[in-house]
């Protein structure tokens, strides 16, 4: 199938002007690649410290370079479901990575938080900037030259870009990232959901909201709602970092050992010291970007990304821009429905279809570049295939013909909608990002009184003494990453949803963020520039009418002296508490939204 116009343009544009940093990129680490393995030039000392807890036999192979050696990484905790499968994966990837010829050692541990459990609390104001500290710590962790190649074990919100960002500084590594696998299907998420209402309204108490929450989460495994750690997962896959199939097999089966064992092999035939080496940092260029970004607008995934994926181009010296999301949603047609866009989960996705049907519905309609470098080999069509587990190991078959469930996955000759799920609106409020999968179209346009909170607290209280209780466009400021590291504000979703289901037309308008769990309610969210340097948000006051309009691209205050008037004071200390204070570096260095709101700068 010929290229689509658009997605060749966009892409063609995304390299010229990316040009002259990714060309300094491939210089740096093609350069890092001619040395040869790092540890053969270590100093003696260097390199009897680098394998002292060794194997004899593994002590002999370090020695003389003979043998590739692996780099583990892992983001592992107990706490964390989706991550507590991963305790496991090192012995065996240890036992895989030597059955093909290596030598595999864990190098490092990268901290890894849940945006779930910190969500209202000071301790989300840290979520976005762990990120960063998640990709230092993985360089950390490379950094001491032993390694021919790495595997990257990670599965949520900010730990997948961290780890993928920090990869990236080691470029001429190869790198395959392994996944653990969503959690059984539990309490239906459009339940859950009616459960928060209900609560925020009063109509149900914390017994009754605990019992459905711990119906919904109930076991290790990723969430399965379609928020932040799943559109990681997808996105790993239509990059070609994780093997064919291996994102949505559920944790603690056959299959999914196998396909953990399965990456240990892969990565030690993909450096240099194998048959076909294949560095992270040539894989990742602009069409895997662009098939990135056309992907997470096909499935409605999560408006982190719109940060991550900029963060993460960055990082292989590619400038991607929100206008590059923009002019493919218009092209690209939405072919899943999951929570929140939708009833269904990921494991219902799967089991429809899942990766391998949508990577060949976006294939054969010309919206994915087919001709990308792999951890699986070269060709994105090897991702048409699912795994199938036999008594010799693990093989592929062909993608099914049809979706097995045409309420969750569609063909691109009859999707859901004839364009993306994200979207992108400027105006004299500035530019931000809003998700419209899951808005109907009637609430897609509001324009009503601004009521001004300098955080979702304030909102909640508003709500709960009745002061909302009519049209209204909540303007939630100073939450961007200069303010306060840009949370997510998912508390504010239930009061919300109660005004617009009493027939109100609302809106909410932030810096700061909402991910994957945006929903009903139309959410113009990481406007940039943010409120604590001055943006537009930092002049509204309350009674402004407002216009948000994500059919026509506009969001705009209808007031003529928006930009005259004195720009507000945040009146939240959000500094100190919590280990805030040990972020503050972090927020005085952090960019804007649109450039990935990280410490590192635009293009590294």
């Amino acid at each position: 199938m010929t290229l689509h116009s658009t997605v060749a343009e966009v892409t063609e544009r995304i390299a010229a002007r990316s040009a002259e940093s990714r060309t300094a990129y491939l210089a740096r680490i093609r350069a890092a690649a001619a040395e040869g393995p790092a540890r053969s030039g270590l100093g003696c000392t260097n390199l009897a410290h680098g394998f002292a807890a060794c194997s004899v036999a593994d002590k002999l192979s370090l020695r003389e370079s003979v043998k590739p050696n692996i780099a583990i990484v892992s983001a592992y905790n107990d706490m964390l479901s989706a991550h507590q499968p991963l305790e496991s994966y090192p012995a065996l990837l240890k036992k895989a990575v030597a059955g093909a010829g290596g030598v595999a050692q864990f190098a490092g541990g990268v901290p890894a938080m849940c945006d779930g459990i910190t969500q209202g609390r000071a301790g989300m104001e840290l979520s976005l900037f762990s990120r960063d500290v998640i990709a230092m710590a993985t360089a950390v962790a490379l950094s001491h030259d032993m390694f021919d190649g790495a595997l990257m074990l990670g599965v949520c919100d900010k730990i997948v870009p961290g780890l993928l960002i920090g990869s990236l500084s080691f470029g001429h590594l190869p790198v395959v990232f392994v996944p653990a696998g969503p959690m059984p299907s539990g309490l239906p998420n459009s339940e859950k959901a009616k459960v928060r209402q209900l609560y925020t309204e009063g109509k149900a108490g914390r017994k009754e909201l605990l019992q459905a929450e711990s119906a919904a989460y109930h076991s290790p495994g990723t969430c399965t709602f379609y928020g932040t750690a799943n559109s990681n997962q997808m996105l790993m896959e239509v990059m070609g970092l994780h093997l064919p199939g291996a994102s949505f097999e559920a944790p603690g089966t056959p299959i999914r050992d196998a396909l953990t064992a399965e990456a240990g092999r892969a990565v030690t035939g993909l450096t240099a010291l194998g048959e076909r080496y294949t560095p992270i940092g040539e894989a990742i260029d602009e069409r895997a970007i662009a098939n990135a970004v056309v992907a997470l607008l096909a499935t409605g995934g999560s408006t982190n990304h719109t940060l991550h994926l900029v963060a993460i181009a960055a990082a292989a010296g590619i400038e991607l821009a929100w206008d590059d999301f923009a002019s493919l949603s218009d092209v690209v047609p939405s072919l899943t429905r999951m929570y929140p866009n939708g009833s269904a989960d990921v494991n219902q996705f799967h089991e429809a279809g899942g990766m391998a049907y949508l990577i060949g519905e976006l294939l054969d309609a010309g919206l994915l570049h087919e001709d990308v470098a792999t951890v699986a080999g070269p060709g994105l069509a090897r991702y048409r295939r699912r795994p199938e587990l036999r008594e010799d190991g693990v093989v592929w078959q062909d993608e099914p013909e049809e979706s097995g469930d045409k309420s969750v996955l569609r063909s691109a000759a009859d999707p859901f909608a004839a364009d993306g799920g994200l979207r992108m609106v400027s105006g004299n409020l500035g530019r931000s990002v809003i998700k419209v999968s899951a808005v109907a179209s009637e609430h897609r346009v509001v324009e009503a009184p601004a009521r001004v909170f300098d955080d979702q607290a304030a909102l909640q209280d508003a709500f709960k003494a009745g002061e909302l209780d009519g049209d209204v466009v909540a303007i939630v400021r100073f939450q961007g990453p200069r303010a306060n590291g840009m949370p997510e504000l998912h508390k504010l979703t239930p009061a919300l949803g109660v005004l617009q289901d009493r027939g109100h037309k609302v809106a909410l308008v932030t810096d700061g963020r909402m991910s994957g769990a945006s929903g009903k309610v139309p959410a113009a969210i990481h406007v940039s520039p943010e409120a604590a340097v001055g943006g537009p948000l930092a002049r509204v006051d309350d009674g402004d009418p407002v216009r948000l309009d994500a059919d026509a691209g506009t969001l705009d205050v209808l007031v003529p002296d928006l930009m005259e008037r004195e720009p507000a004071a945040a009146s939240v200390d959000s500094t100190t508490g919590t280990g805030r204070e040990l972020f503050a570096a972090f927020r005085n260095a952090a960019g804007p939204a649109e450039q990935g709101a990280g410490v590192f700068g635009g293009v590294l």
